[in-house]
């Protein structure tokens, strides 16, 4: 029965990944994670339900601890460094902190006291960094940076408006706590409405522009970016 609970929990976490990611600036890492673990996830289930003897618990064990392990260092890279999404290190980690308890509690019963206090000091310090990971990542995640990346990146592909468009992750890309961020995003809104001829869009975030300080405010490098992208779709268009 104990095998059966840990499968739920692999598709229950691979699932939420995949679906998950499409809410985050660069939906490949959180995607490309979840759906090798529903391979595996699917493997261990044909083991368990077509093979001449169950799975072993301690194949789940062993499978999510790695696994877990591998997550939790790309994940936190990219939450934390990169900062293109932040769903991969709090569920990389509901994978190890199970696998890594279930562990510690199947040997228990052969522990020295010394050897208790210390598992269970690890188990604490595992629960407590789990519980940044999804306060950090699930809880205060915003990416406003990493949304305007992937701004730049679809406007580049001509990818304008729709799901993942520029237009979208524009509106994405702004917050409080990184306001100097913010110009970024509406001058890009700006420019792009302007070369669609929306104008009363263009009014809307050019006053937001200004009110934010004006192109002063934004990099000369970003305004060329974005002015290069545009004129990439001016001469597709005229092709």
């Amino acid at each position: 029965m104990e095998n059966w609970w840990f499968l739920i929990l692999e598709f229950a976490v691979a699932i939420t990944l995949i679906l998950m990611s499409s809410r985050q600036p660069f939906p490949g890492p959180s995607r490309r994670y979840g759906s090798v673990l529903l391979v595996i996830a699917l493997l261990l289930l044909l083991g368990e339900v077509g093979g001449h003897r169950p799975t072993d618990v301690q194949a789940h064990l062993v499978v999510l601890l790695i696994y877990g392990a591998i997550g939790l260092v790309r994940g936190v890279h990219n939450m934390l460094i990169s900062r293109d999404e932040v769903i991969v290190a709090p569920f990389a980690g509901v994978l190890f902190s199970v696998a890594a308890t279930a562990m510690m509690a199947d040997q228990w019963d052969s522990l020295t006291e010394f050897e208790e206090y210390a598992a269970f000091a690890t188990i604490v310090v595992i629960g407590g960094c789990q519980t940044w990971l999804v306060f950090r990542g699930l809880l205060i995640g915003r990416l406003p940076m990493a949304w305007s990346k992937a701004g730049l990146v679809a406007l580049q592909r001509g990818q304008v408006s729709g799901h993942h468009g520029a237009i979208e992750c524009f509106e994405n890309s702004w917050d409080l706590e990184e306001e100097h961020l913010n110009p970024m995003a509406w001058l890009a809104l700006q420019r792009i409405h302007a070369f669609m001829g929306n104008s009363e869009e263009e009014s809307h975030w050019k006053k937001r522009l200004a009110e934010s300080g004006g192109e002063d405010a934004v990099a000369e490098e970003w305004v060329k970016a974005i002015e290069k992208a545009l004129l990439g779709l001016d001469d597709v268009g005229q092709n």
